[in-house]
């Protein structure tokens, strides 16, 4: 059977997407993969870490997958090879990544546990960032809290927590059973905890300590009497053959060893999170030696130098700078934009090519039989029950990497129900006279199909195809939490660092996206419709 002429551009599109997905890196020789978690310190830390690199040596290859999402999703992207590097906590490592109940095994035990995994923790970067609760300081005074265990008299207290701290066992499963609270917290994103708790719409959250809204907001941040939190010194994690496989890339991260200490670390957290200043200027004043100070981070910097607690060395200091607060347009047009919307096009068009080739001939195969095509159907029903977080993690695991290809299945899989469904009814709706008539006339199965059944469904597929496009270009944001890139880059780094503006730059460029191709599916119907009346 002839191929259908409407097929053809799909393929087309199909061959342009994966060639793209799968490309290989435009220079010369492997990159350097670095990674972050989806908050602000991690992202700092990461371009901290492709800056000393390129800093050594300008024509390094870079790549920089920044915000993959918690640690359980940057760990498999590292053991997975999809990354060579990022910056982690030795707490983290022992509890969550080495399943150790309790924290302190020495270095060489973890180095040890960590080489059959083909990982290794090298370059201490000279602070300690660990979990910790905080609560506006006028509300503890009013209440008579100063530690932890004090909670447990306030059981009517609501506790916002960021989602992996509800999970993590050295979050809220073990902090909660060690000093019997009685609270049950609700999860929300760690960026919008700040305001969700400035606003007072919950009275304590999860922080870590070198967070820069804790001397903003003037939180208070709870005694651990009990001693239950471990030390989070901050390190970087690593496969075991990047030093063989980049020699000079990693002697220039080993300069970085001991270079960041608290105060440090605050001031840079200060101008990302309330100066909004972008993480490449912050982290090139760093290395420059210019310190992170001026505005916000010079406020915080003072906070934790009046503090009693705080033993680090005073950082490089530097002439305050005014805020490079960007303004929206700048924003929205940022040099970024071109490498996004081709990224966020790419997996939009690649995954409803994918349903269109998938799905279109099981519905034509299935037609006859409709015990078979509803059970299909309620299948792909099923897949879309699915949360886009939870396939996105899923299809990590199944497929052992992150990036454009995990998305890619994902949004294919979710982009099959609508456009089974309505190739099956547009095949359904075509009167069963006319084929009759056709095979009468002596038309094969095959032709009738192509020249009878598919040109009278052609404008029901259709509208399946625009309604899976549609919901593709929403969807596709969310594999920027995996590093597939698209507007969810701008959506994620704004989470993290609860910027409003940043969400909208990446808001509104995927709007605009779905109105645009609206408007391709209705120009193209406008134009089946007037190609039917002539």
């Amino acid at each position: 059977m002839t191929m259908p002429r409407w097929l053809r551009p799909l393929l087309l599109l199909l061959a342009c997407a994966m060639a793209f997905v799968t490309a290989p890196p435009a220079l010369a020789g492997e990159p350097l993969r670095i990674g972050s978690k989806r908050f602000t310190e991690s992202y700092l830390l990461a371009e901290v870490l492709a800056q000393t690199v390129r800093a050594d040596d300008p024509s390094a290859a870079v790549e920089l997958r920044q915000g993959l999402g918690n640690t359980a999703i940057v760990h498999a992207a590292l053991k997975a090879g999809s990354i060579d590097v990022y910056p982690e906590y030795l707490g983290t490592i022992e509890r969550e990544i080495l399943g150790h109940p309790a924290t302190g095994a020495p270095l060489a035990q973890l180095q040890a546990e960590l080489r059959p995994l083909g990982l290794a923790i090298g370059v201490p970067l000279g602070f300690n960032n660990g979990y910790a609760l905080a609560m506006r300081s006028a509300q503890a005074r009013e209440l008579g809290i100063a530690s932890l265990s004090d909670l447990r008299a306030h059981p009517a207290l609501r506790f916002g927590l960021s989602n992996e701290f509800l999970g993590r066992a050295d979050g809220w499963p073990g902090l909660s059973k060690r000093y019997g609270l009685p609270q049950s917290p609700t999860g929300l994103d760690h960026g919008l905890a700040y305001r969700a708790l400035a606003d007072g719409q919950i009275a304590l959250t999860d922080v870590y300590t070198t967070d820069a809204q804790i001397a903003a907001l003037d939180l208070k941040v709870l005694a651990d009497d009990a001693r239950f939190f471990p030390r989070y010194d901050a390190v970087l994690l690593y496969r075991l053959d990047l030093p063989r496989r980049h020699p000079r890339a990693w002697a220039a991260l080993q300069t970085l060893e001991g270079r960041i200490d608290e105060r440090a670390m605050i001031a840079m957290n200060a101008r990302a999170e309330m100066d909004k200043q972008p993480f490449d200027v912050i982290a090139r004043d760093f290395l420059a030696g210019a310190g992170p100070g001026g505005g916000a981070a010079a406020a915080a910097s003072a906070t934790l130098a009046a503090s009693p607690s705080s033993s680090a060395s005073p950082s490089s200091s530097a002439a305050p700078s005014p805020s490079a607060r960007a303004g929206f347009w700048a924003r929205l047009a940022g040099p970024d934009l071109g490498r996004l919307t081709l990224q966020h096009l790419t997996l939009v068009l690649g995954s409803v090519g994918l349903a269109a080739l998938a799905g279109v001939p099981l519905a034509v195969a299935l037609h006859p039989w409709p015990r078979w095509r509803e059970s299909l159907l309620a299948v792909c029903a099923l897949l879309q029950t699915v949360p886009s977080l939870a396939m996105l993690a899923l299809l990590i695991w199944a497929l052992n990497r992150i990036g454009p290809v995990p998305a890619l299945v994902a949004l294919t899989l979710y982009a099959l129900l609508p456009v089974l469904r309505n190739c099956t009814v547009g095949l359904s709706e075509v009167p069963e006279g006319l084929t009759t008539a056709a095979r009468a006339l002596g038309l094969t199965r095959g032709q009738v199909l192509r020249e009878v059944q598919l040109p009278l469904a052609l404008p029901v597929m259709l509208a399946g195809l625009r309604t899976a496009t549609s919901l593709s270009v929403g969807t596709a944001t969310m594999a920027a939490f995996i590093g597939a890139g698209g507007y969810g880059e701008r959506i994620v780094t704004g989470l993290a660092l609860n910027d409003q503006t940043l969400l909208l730059a990446g808001a509104l460029p995927a709007a605009a996206l779905a109105l645009l191709l609206e408007g391709a599916f209705g120009a193209l119907a406008w134009g089946l419709v007037r190609r039917r009346g002539g």
